[in-house]
């Protein structure tokens, strides 16, 4: 059997997912994308879980599908096809999905890192929508992907297939920061913690929030968030914020150290 290429642990509310296939850059092979998935379904089930983590070993994040197996297979044979189902995973994931980048991530790698909640990279991270310079498109990324990136640095990184830098990444709103090797663990723990102290049901239908489609005025749209603030304030997780911050104590939903 072979070794495992994604291991899962979770400690504190937090469920570290590690890429670990250094050997091919952690690209999506078909076991690989098996794990992932695997993986992300235990997160979502676990009620220990509060906030997911996903990392990787080795120098390169993920460099997107492998290769090496789409050479040769026909349409309906191809990884791809699988891949739509590991980035809904991350993108409605109730629980907030943390990216940590210790180095570069390419296409499908990339795809990934749009669809987490939040993304934190080094300043040595780069990358590059290089589908075109294959020949095949960023078709199925471009659904994450796009909702993140500004109009003209989408049209200008899609066609060219360029590489660009950690920093750009954070100025075009792919990265949420940018920051030395030796504070990446630190600034990702911050997010971490910070993530664990929300309700588990706030964050969840926050999640939900932040993705539906907006009215076109705040008028239309006041009847029905009143309503979903109404009831989340009469709720038996909001009764319990109220009443921990009015007794200055942690609500009962942040895990114990």
């Amino acid at each position: 059997m072979a070794d495992e290429l994604v291991h899962y642990e979770v400690a504190a509310g937090i469920a570290t997912i590690t890429l670990d296939s250094p050997h091919n850059r952690n690209a999506l092979s078909a076991q690989l994308r098996r794990e992932l998935s695997e993986s992300l379904d235990k997160a979502r089930e676990d009620d220990a879980v509060r906030v997911v983590q996903l990392t990787h070993t080795g120098p390169v994040f993920c460099a997107g599908m492998d290769l090496k197996e789409a050479r040769g297979a026909g349409s309906s044979d191809q990884g791809v096809n699988e891949f739509p189902k590991i980035l809904d995973q991350l993108w409605t994931s109730p629980k907030p999905v943390v990216a940590r980048l210790a180095g570069p991530a390419r296409a499908g790698g990339i795809g990934m890192v749009a669809a987490c909640d939040i993304a934190v990279a080094v300043p040595e991270a780069t990358f590059a929508f290089s589908e075109v310079r294959i020949g095949v498109i960023p078709a199925v990324i471009s659904l994450t992907v796009l909702p993140r990136l500004t109009p003209r640095a989408a049209h200008e990184l899609f066609l060219t297939g360029d590489v660009f830098d950690a920093k750009r990444a954070v100025e075009i709103g792919l990265l949420n920061a940018c920051v030395p090797a030796e504070e990446l663990d630190k600034k990702v723990e911050g997010y971490l913690k910070s993530l664990t102290l929300g309700g588990p049901k706030a964050l969840a239908a926050t999640k939900e929030l932040l993705a539906r489609p907006r009215p076109a005025t705040p008028a239309e749209g006041f009847a029905d968030m009143n309503a979903l603030s109404a009831g989340f304030f009469a709720s038996e997780e909001g009764q319990e914020g109220i009443q921990a911050f009015a007794q200055k104590r942690k609500p009962n939903w942040v895990p114990q150290d």
